[in-house]
């Protein structure tokens, strides 16, 4: 396994990252980002990834409607997706992220057949580019986070996997241990964030390692999968003061160096 982070698109996360000991960097182009402006940029990232010797782990895109009321995928999305796919083949990038929005005026069904086409046009365009295409367990715009939508669309698209962050199954009541043994032979990534619950409701993010996740036990069953991609380390606004931000990620990143026996 590898270990990486999310971070800003500019020079200074590769700097930061290879000062850390990470491996990758991780982007994610949500709602509202602008997918041509990060496009753009994409051959000066790959001089900066050069430079530094910094990888790419996995580019996502969240947050966005791909469904429109009719049950029919808006294109104009679908077009952003597929210049982040190039972009991601460019970079040597190995995983697409990207959820899908449930449609309250259609039946599950229906929006479970709009989800599969969503995907299948990602998987299509991404394939001969060799890159991987999946979905994500964040509730952001997104229906396709549990194992009994997982069985419906991920059952039907053998291609299609899944980025994994426990933190999502922990906020809303899931079994993150068991969704990983039963699921991450699917899993292609795999995202580091903090959870903190008290009597059974959302307190807190804190740095990965500092919250109440068993990350131990997380990844023994990730490696008891074959899981074998990317660790990337979500830094996320939380009740750490904002001076002590960063050394939140360093112990992050060292803490899950010893977990990976790295250290």
């Amino acid at each position: 396994m590898k270990l990486g982070i999310i971070a800003a698109v500019n020079e200074e996360s590769f700097v930061q990252a290879k000062s850390r000991g990470l491996s990758f960097l991780e982007f994610t182009i949500n709602e509202g980002d602008n997918v041509d402006e990060f496009t753009s940029q994409v051959e000066q990232i790959a001089e900066w990834s050069s430079k530094y010797d910094i990888e790419f782990g996995s580019i996502g895109r969240w947050k966005s409607l791909r469904i429109n009321e009719q049950g029919g995928i808006i294109r104009e999305e679908l077009e952003r997706c597929f210049k982040l796919i190039d972009a991601a083949a460019r970079l040597n990038c190995p995983s697409f992220v990207a959820g899908c929005n449930y449609v309250e005026e259609l039946s599950l069904y229906e929006n479970c057949t709009a989800a599969i086409a969503f995907f299948s046009e990602l998987i299509a365009y991404a394939k001969p580019k060799n890159v991987a295409v999946s979905s994500y367990n964040c509730r952001k715009v997104n229906f396709v986070n549990t194992p009994d939508i997982w069985r419906i669309i991920h059952g039907h698209l053998p291609e299609l996997g899944i980025k994994f962050d426990p933190s999502h199954a922990r906020f809303f009541g899931g079994d993150y241990l068991q969704e990983t043994l039963d699921w991450g032979h699917r899993f292609t990534h795999v995202h580091l964030k903090g959870s903190l619950l008290v009597n059974g409701q959302k307190v807190d993010e804190p740095p990965a390692g500092m919250d109440q996740t068993d990350w131990p036990s997380f990844i023994a069953t990730l490696r008891a999968t074959g899981y074998d991609a990317g660790l990337s380390i979500e830094p996320r606004k939380s009740a750490l003061p904002d001076h002590l931000a960063d050394k939140g990620i360093d112990f992050s990143a060292a803490y899950f160096k010893k977990l990976l026996l790295e250290d």
